[in-house]
């Protein structure tokens, strides 16, 4: 279902088009794989742990095998870094670092749902590259193939594959009205409810609350109309109260599973050139996220809203910890 396009040639800096064509030959190529092995036995049975500490599941084995296929079979020099794998280099002198979460949303995936996307942010190589360092960006739905595509040298960002115009955000600005996801994996329960659960009472009704077990369409959904904002807070609660760091390694594999940055590079980056107001918890831009750092100082909290009156009223609305 993608566009067609050139391939970067060999030799040179590819040209922004030819990128473009890069990452969405890439995402295409494990949706593909994806798609023909999610029914297979052992496709939702956990193989083990990622580097961060979340639960490997056998998509994502063939998922991660996807990209390193796809990446393989270019001449394109460049630098690797995913959920599974971690750094890893194709060629010499890479000018670029690739971001790729192969798939963001592998519960979802598995149980064959369609919040889930390929995600892929690429910046300019650099000692300890960061999140505004990012200079293309690409969101893939996994069960569609539509995808959101950004970069530096066009304005906005360019939708493909969606039944209506995108970006396409809302207008809301009262909590009691909003559409919006939160996240429960690697969170204490108890934790979230007693920050937010005022919020998802008033907005279950009169708007609608959602998990998704997936950053990247989330916040994609913002773009689409669908939701309103998406809220992530654990790693704000942690930082606020160190003491809380045994109940989120008991909820973790004994890990801290907050946001990392393979999980909101590309979204980050594409929401913010589609108007969208995106920070952390704390309300501080998410630029300084450095893009190949899984230490829990590096680890983020996610605020994001289709308006910046909804945003602030989420900031101060929650329930933080005196």
């Amino acid at each position: 279902m993608t566009a067609p396009a050139p391939v970067p040639a060999p030799g040179g800096p590819p040209s922004a088009a030819a990128m473009r064509a890069y990452v969405t030959g890439l995402a295409a190529a494990v949706r593909e794989a994806v798609l023909a092995a999610r029914h297979r036995h052992g496709s939702r049975l956990v193989r083990g742990l990622s580097p961060g500490g979340d639960a490997q599941f056998g998509l994502d084995e063939v998922a991660e095998a996807a990209v390193w296929k796809y990446i393989a079979g270019h001449d394109l020099p460049v630098a690797v870094y995913s959920e599974d794998r971690g750094l890893q280099y194709h060629g010499a002198d890479p000018a670029h670092l690739l971001v790729v979460d192969p798939i963001d949303g592998t519960r979802p995936a598995v149980a064959g749902l369609e919040s889930a996307t390929v995600s892929v942010a690429v910046a300019r190589m650099a000692k300890r590259p960061r999140i505004a360092d990012v200079e293309h960006a690409l969101l893939m739905e996994l069960r569609t193939g539509a995808y959101l595509y950004g970069d530096l040298t066009t304005p906005g960002i360019t939708a493909y594959g969606y039944d209506h115009p995108v970006p396409a955000l809302t207008r809301t600005t009262d909590p009691a009205r909003m559409f919006w996801s939160l996240e429960f994996n690697g969170h204490p329960a108890r934790l979230m409810t007693e920050a937010y659960g005022h919020l998802i009472d008033l907005s279950a009704n009169t708007g609608g609350v959602f998990v998704f077990n997936s950053a990247t369409w989330s916040i994609s959904r913002l773009l689409t109309g669908q939701l309103d904002a998406y809220v992530d807070i654990g790693n704000r609660l942690l930082r606020d109260d160190p003491a809380l760091l045994p109940e989120f390694e008991r909820v973790g594999n004994g890990r801290v599973l907050h946001l990392f940055p393979y999980d909101i590079a590309a979204a980050v980056f594409l929401a913010e050139r589609a108007g969208a107001v995106v920070t952390d918890a704390y309300g501080q831009p998410l630029g300084s996220t450095v893009l190949t750092d899984l230490d829990v100082g590096n680890q983020r909290s996610c605020v994001a809203a289709s308006t910046p009156e909804l945003h602030r009223a989420l900031l101060a609305s929650v329930r933080w910890k005196e």
